[in-house]
């Protein structure tokens, strides 16, 4: 993967078995399938987990080295990151697992290849809609092969329309957003990974999450990158420190709009 023609078609490929794992085993799920709670709380289903087992038998045929998947016990993950350093995929099979399970039509699949711990490919796709986000290192980011972004962002953080997750930020910060909010609007759809593409896309011009994992940006971070789009982790941390790692996220779809979120944030919180 030396290339970044490589690249960019080894992301066409990735595309082509997401598209029909997804449709294959998840699709015929939505509205069909029973939630159930994992220890720390969350969501999964029969969805998320056969589609897991699905990508970890398919995914390594394309390239090789390990598979670290959402719901994998934290033992496993860890081992995975500290193994995979040559090469390793990072996955959510259902990112907007409520979403799923309560026929929301708003979820993706999430795979991104990662070579020293950053990722160098990436697909996020929603089944529902066909929009399929794809980007390789170097060459560009793309739905459904059209070059992001799709529209210019917004020329101030004024006229910015925001993905806010007031649920995982602190009151105060939260309390700012909500009484003197800096922005024209305010969303949130809850699917992190395709909010990233969101912004990519030019749908949302800035972001702020208060709590994501590494499966939750692994690819959505590139997709951003690739369309010219700027994020960095709240505390200034590094995003890809490793898969136990919560990191509040900010991000802009260009970084003259990321430089004014910042510091709007940053004086707010």
């Amino acid at each position: 993967m030396s290339t970044v023609g490589q690249r960019l078609a080894c992301a066409r490929a990735l595309e082509s078995v997401v598209r029909d794992i997804a449709r294959e085993v998840i699709l015929p799920r939505y509205l069909k399938t029973a939630r159930n709670r994992k220890p720390d709380g969350s969501l999964f289903t029969e969805a998320d987990l056969e589609s897991q087992d699905r990508f970890i038998e398919a995914l390594p045929r394309l390239l090789p080295g390990p598979v670290l998947g959402e719901e994998m016990s934290g033992e496993e993950q860890a081992h995975l990151w500290s193994s995979g350093r040559a090469g390793m995929w990072c996955i959510d099979p259902i990112d907007g697992t409520t979403n799923f399970a309560n026929g929301i039509p708003f979820f993706a699949v999430s795979i991104a290849y990662l070579v020293e711990q950053e990722t160098r490919f990436g697909v996020v796709y929603n089944p529902v809609t066909d929009e399929s986000f794809y980007a390789a290192k170097g060459a560009g980011a793309f739905l459904n092969g059209v070059e992001l972004p799709l529209r210019p962002a917004a020329p101030r953080l004024h006229d910015a329309v925001a993905g806010i997750d007031f649920k995982r930020i602190s009151h105060h910060l939260g309390d700012e957003l909500a009484v003197r909010p800096p922005y024209f609007s305010q969303r949130n759809f809850g699917s992190s990974a395709l909010e990233w593409c969101f912004v990519a896309a030019g749908r949302l011009d800035v972001y702020l999450h208060g709590g994501q994992m590494l499966w939750d940006y692994a690819a959505g971070r590139l997709i951003l990158a690739e369309a010219g789009g700027e994020a960095a982790a709240l505390d200034g941390g590094s995003l890809m420190a490793g898969p136990a790692i919560k990191r509040g996220i900010i991000a802009a779809a260009n970084p003259t709009l990321f430089l004014e979120w910042r510091n709007w944030v940053a004086a707010h919180s």
